[in-house]
């Protein structure tokens, strides 16, 4: 039997090269003479430059940058294609899980880090960026992250004004004047797993502000000022569009990135699944198996699961989705996948759930394995 393993990570808790791990000891465990191919993935999201940098053979570079909050953090990028091209995360420079929960604030959290993690792979010599900006804490439309390439967002006194959301409200006027110029020469291609625009009940502050610690009061605050910037977008005349796809993503970030830097969204999960070769490696497979820590009703909107299950069902090969915990409407799980399941063994508390969830995954591996044996030795029986 060849088996093709390629999940996303289980967020805060597994990488997906971990879950790779614990994936392939259940399917031995049932089958030693299984074969296993491993393919850790990612959509965008956290991982997603760590995925592409081992996929295409590239080396990790690190810097420190300024975090969401202010601190100092150590974040890491790739390069591949011989230095050409550097692969970025926003979310390990500027991501939601660098912050404590108690202390998550979209109205203060800033992008700034990413900028910087920008300009270092620009002092690298790479004259191509892939960015994967999933996994984000800010809410801020990507302006800290402009701020740290030079552009300037103005008051009415023509001062720049402070970094994150909350003094958008401020902003008066756009100035690319001080742009760093080696991006007019860079092609910037943004992994992104969202289709919402900036702005609305779909966007980036009413969809995701919730999450970053956003209460229904400030996610009112949060839009208005992301309007007030994109405003300022437009009175600069760099766009006179603020509902293209992916805009919201990231807090903004997918706005500023394809307004100010002239990028281009495509699919995480295709992305990285090119570079893996995973169109290549699930021909003539017998079973894809896939997995993330939490499914619902927004991995099937691009999520590395829903991607990586549907390529496979093209190619004639069935999917299973080995998942930290399920949650939505289930029938959708099957019209997604040819078998989904839980992990979960009985623990109640999600502590305990990720306490015990690479002993879970490797259980439930091995259970799937020995449920095709059983299917195999039952035959087509009617009963």
């Amino acid at each position: 039997m060849k088996i093709i393993i390629a999940p996303d990570s289980f967020k805060g808790n597994m990488t997906s090269v971990e879950v790779c791990g614990a994936i392939e000891e259940g399917i031995h465990r049932a089958d030693n003479r299984a074969e296993v191919i491993k393919l850790p993935l990612a959509d965008g999201g956290e991982g997603t430059a760590r995925a592409l940098t081992e996929a295409a053979g590239g080396r990790s570079v690190e810097a420190l940058v300024t975090g969401p909050l202010g601190d100092p953090v150590n974040a890491g990028f790739g390069l591949i294609n011989g230095g050409k091209t550097a692969v970025l995360d926003l979310a390990s420079a500027s991501g939601i899980e660098l912050i404590p929960k108690e202390k998550l604030n979209p109205m203060k959290a800033t992008s700034f880090g990413t900028g910087q993690l920008i300009t270092a792979a620009l002092n690298t010599g790479a004259g191509e960026i892939l960015i994967g900006i999933g996994g984000s804490a800010t809410n801020d439309g990507g302006m800290g992250m402009l701020a740290a390439l030079g552009f300037h967002l103005l008051d009415k006194a023509d001062r720049p004004i402070e970094l994150g959301a909350e003094a958008l409200v401020r902003a008066e006027k756009f100035d690319s004047s001080g742009a760093d110029p080696r991006l007019k020469n860079t092609a910037v291609t943004v992994a992104c797993d969202v289709t919402n625009p900036l702005l609305g009940i779909n966007g980036a502050s009413a969809v995701f502000g919730p999450q970053k610690g956003a209460d229904p009061e400030m996610v009112k605050i949060l839009d208005a000022n992301l309007a007030k910037l994109g405003q300022c977008w437009i009175n600069a005349g760099l766009t006179d569009n603020l509902e293209c796809p992916g805009d919201g993503a990231a807090g903004g970030a997918g706005a500023a990135l394809r307004i100010c830097l002239g990028a281009k969204i495509e699919s995480g999960a295709m992305m990285v699944m090119n570079y893996s070769g995973f169109f290549e490696k699930i021909s003539g497979a017998d079973l894809l198996i896939t997995g993330e820590g939490m499914t619902d009703s927004q991995t099937a909107g691009g999520k590395l699961c829903s991607v990586a299950a549907r390529e496979s069902r093209k190619a004639g090969v069935p999917a299973a989705l080995l998942s930290g915990a399920l949650g939505g409407d289930p029938s959708m799980l099957l019209e997604m996948f040819d078998y989904a399941i839980s992990i979960s063994c009985g623990e109640t508390s999600l502590d305990e759930m990720i306490k015990m969830s690479r002993r879970d995954l490797v259980f439930a591996a091995e259970n799937l394995i020995r449920a095709i044996q059983l299917g195999k030795v039952l035959g087509p029986k009617v009963y």
